[in-house]
């Protein structure tokens, strides 16, 4: 399989903090991919740093193009989708609304519309022309992820979906992450539920202290007790 996302001696800082210190790894095509490890070790820092939300050190390259450097909105043309963990909704519009927002242009025709959304989620149909403000926070992250769907994007970079979700949106989410892998569209997951991780990755990553300290399969990572309990168990 092809590299979709190739990341190489990624660095970032925030002021004077020397948070990732030199991260490699890579997504290939139709791959889902976990991104592990305890808060505060830099797994969102990363996924921001490939947006370009955090000033990157290193080589960024999707689809073969460098992209370290690059501007949010640049990069989200090439194709490369960004579901933030604070899930920034447009509060005051309505799920429809938020929506169209996700698509690249009007005359868009990618491998979603609307309807699918409203397939998968017919709860975000029934309250279609509700202010999004005041949908539950599990309704919030569908229409989050819904919305980076929207503009048909080839990887999806997830940050947290299921933080603070009961279980029954906790398993929407997992579907919709199936629904996603399903149409070929890659993953990058950074997820703190190893089982939802596990269950779906072809390939995981653990970060620890700004570096990534283990690759492997989840049959690899599941043998591999000494990197759960230094990396992962509080």
């Amino acid at each position: 399989m092809t590299a979709l996302l190739e990341v190489e001696n990624l660095n970032a800082y925030y002021g004077k903090s020397h948070i990732l210190q030199g991260v490699d790894f890579s997504v290939r095509e139709g791959e889902i991919v976990s991104l592990l490890g305890r808060n505060g070790v830099g797994r969102s820092t990363t996924i921001k740093a490939i947006m370009g939300d955090v000033p990157p050190q290193g080589s960024i390259r999707f689809k073969g193009r460098e992209i370290a450097g690059m501007k949010p909105h640049q990069v989200a043309r090439l194709g490369l989708g960004y579901v933030p963990e604070n899930r920034d909704i447009f509060p005051t519009l309505t799920v429809r609304q938020n929506l169209l927002l996700g698509q690249k242009s009007a005359r868009q025709t990618g491998r979603w519309a609307m309807s699918d959304m409203f397939a998968i989620f017919p709860r975000l149909e029934e309250r279609a022309d509700t202010a999004a403000g005041v949908l539950s926070g599990g309704e919030q992250q569908m229409l989050t992820m819904c919305r980076t769907l929207m503009g048909d994007p080839d990887l999806v970079m997830i940050d947290e979906p299921t933080e603070g979700l009961a279980p029954m949106m906790v398993e929407l989410v997992g579907k919709l992450l199936g629904e996603i892998a399903g149409r070929g569209i890659s993953i990058l997951l950074v997820e703190q539920k190893l089982t939802i991780a596990l269950k779906i990755s072809h390939r995981l990553y653990v970060m620890g202290h700004g570096r990534i300290v283990f690759e492997g399969t989840p049959e690899q990572f599941a043998a591999d007790t000494n990197v759960r309990q230094q990396w992962l168990e509080v």
